[in-house]
């Protein structure tokens, strides 16, 4: 065995590679059909789990305003945390996708996808002993669909019109077809909860692999091994700890030092360090996650489309991920999806640094002065190096942008969706509507470019019903041009996720989802 095909062997045994990416590489790296097959049994063989252990993680993404209620789950950590104690009715496959299996068992759509019916999984309990039932999972639906809630998720279910038990079926009506509803259903905020947590919504009782020991709002979080869990092959740990580690330095030393087995939000900066450590291993995804700066296109100067387009020309996109993300992404066009998406839009001219249109559309814009531009390292990693990066490459178009550096606790409360001109990052979403109806209906409740565009909500509307699929991408097409040119996004890169762990850890599942395997890094490792 050469040096690759250990390589390739180390990855299905962590979990990292399936058998049909193994075998296509390992035989165009010269090794026979056969052999493959004799050396992906075995490294399948060695990826058996162990059960047992400790479990800690050391992640970015907590403040003190952290709520239990997965409603509001907005942070790296509590995404994480919900996704350790709750389950969802359907879960993505990790490397397409497509929607599987989770509390719902099926589904199937009336002929014009506008009602639903899922089968709702038997015999699973809550954590408090609680059999799992079709009311609760209507009164989850209820609650985080309801005009009143604050929930992430109210966006995407804004077109539900009637969510009902019959016979022991959960039916869901919409008021227009959407062929993407149980993509859906895998929003992270919509986890079951025990009378769908009207009455307790940060009880922290789901039906996941662990349940909650113990909660102190951005300091940490304990759990320990549901017992009666639905499912075997996840949560292999005895217990499970987040710790909010909101600065990169100390993440690292932690990992490093052994006092956790997982971080996220490793600065590419750090990755030729910890390639050197015998420890350490790096763990990176690509997806459709992204880092930004965002306008509030409805507060002044940004509800001038000219000075919007003047600091879009006026970023260097190559630049941002060579020295930001080191390469370990790609660049961005100023449209939340990328080619992970089914129906990508392709062939969008691609927009580049230009200087003078920047100049151009500044001068357009009728703006004098400078604009303010707030920042923090927990926007994403490197954002305040990517400032004044923006900062630079913004001043050589006669633009000025003034730093305003703003602490991470709190960021995610007193900063973003607040203040109208910030750094930020989203997650990926399992399908496009799902991301345009979070993010940029003029109704999403986290809408945070404030972007209110008619002619966009039409489209989008009328592309969840549309099940000719030549047709759905050219509204996407038209949907991605119409943010691209027209809202308040500057999308410069979309980042690989980059997490590092101890070797000791095991059975890391690359989730093109989101970050940190899609949220469920606790329930699918397990420790050697």
């Amino acid at each position: 065995m050469n040096d690759f095909t250990k390589y390739l062997a180390g990855k299905v045994t962590s979990g990292g590679m399936n058998r049909r990416e193994f075998m296509g590489r390992a035989v165009a790296a010269g090794v026979t059909i056969s052999a493959a097959g004799e050396l992906f049994s075995t490294s399948a063989a060695a990826q058996a789990p162990k059960k047992g252990g400790a479990l800690k993680l050391g992640l970015e993404g907590g403040a003190a305003t952290d709520s239990m209620d997965p409603a509001k789950a907005t942070s790296q950590v509590m995404f994480t945390a919900v996704r350790t104690w709750g389950d969802t009715l359907v879960e993505t496959h990790p490397t397409t996708r497509a929607p599987i299996p989770s509390l719902a068992e099926s589904w199937s759509p009336s002929p014009d996808a506008k009602i639903w019916t899922f089968k709702i999984r038997k015999g699973v309990q809550f954590h408090d002993g609680k059999e799992m039932t079709t009311d609760d999972v209507v009164a989850t639906l209820k609650r985080h669909s309801d005009s009143k809630t604050e929930s992430g998720a109210a966006g995407v279910l804004k077109s539900i019109t009637a969510i009902e038990n019959k016979a022991g079926d959960l039916v869901v009506t919409l008021d227009s077809g959407n062929a993407d509803l149980p993509a859906i259903f895998t929003d992270y905020h919509l986890v079951i909860q025990p009378g769908g947590g009207v009455d307790k919504p940060t009880a922290g009782v789901g039906t996941g692999p662990y349940k909650v020991k113990s909660f102190e709002p951005g300091v940490r979080m304990t759990f320990e091994k549901n017992p009666n869990d639905w499912r075997s092959d996840r949560g292999h740990v005895d217990t499970v700890e987040l710790v909010t580690m909101n600065d990169a330095t100390a993440r690292i030393a932690a990992l490093s030092s052994g006092q956790v087995h997982f971080i996220n939000r490793v600065d590419p900066k750090t990755v030729p360090l910890l390639k050197k450590a015998p420890t350490v291993q790096l763990l990176t995804t690509a997806g459709g996650g992204h880092y930004v700066f965002i306008m509030h296109c409805d507060k002044a100067p940004f509800d001038n489309n000219d000075l919007r387009m003047a600091l879009k020309y006026a970023i260097d996109r190559e630049e941002m991920v060579t020295r930001i993300l080191g390469g370990y992404g790609k660049v961005g066009n100023d449209f939340p999806i990328n080619d992970t998406y089914a129906l990508f839009p392709q062939g969008i001219e691609q927009r580049k640094y230009d200087p003078d249109k920047a100049a151009f559309h500044y001068k357009k814009s009728g703006h004098s002065g400078s604009v303010l531009l707030r920042t923090s390292e927990v926007a994403f990693p490197g954002a305040v190096d990517a400032s004044v990066l923006f900062q630079q490459s913004a001043k050589k178009a006669g633009i000025e942008i003034e730093i305003k550096r703003e602490p991470g606790d709190g960021y995610w409360t007193n900063v973003w969706n607040v203040q109208p001109f910030s750094a930020s990052y989203w997650g990926s979403r399992a399908t496009q509507d799902q991301f345009y109806s979070g993010a940029y209906l003029s109704t999403a409740d986290w809408n945070d470019t404030r972007f209110k565009n008619a002619g966009f909500d039409k489209l989008l509307i009328s592309a969840r019903a549309e099940l000719d699929e030549t047709k759905r991408k050219d509204m996407y097409r038209q949907m991605a041009m119409l943010v691209r040119d027209e809202g308040g996004t500057i999308l410069p890169m979309f980042n690989d996720f980059v997490n590092a762990a101890s070797k000791k850890l095991n059975g890391y599942v690359t989730d093109i989802g989101n970050d940190m395997s899609n949220g469920y890094v606790a329930s699918r490792v397990w420790l050697a």
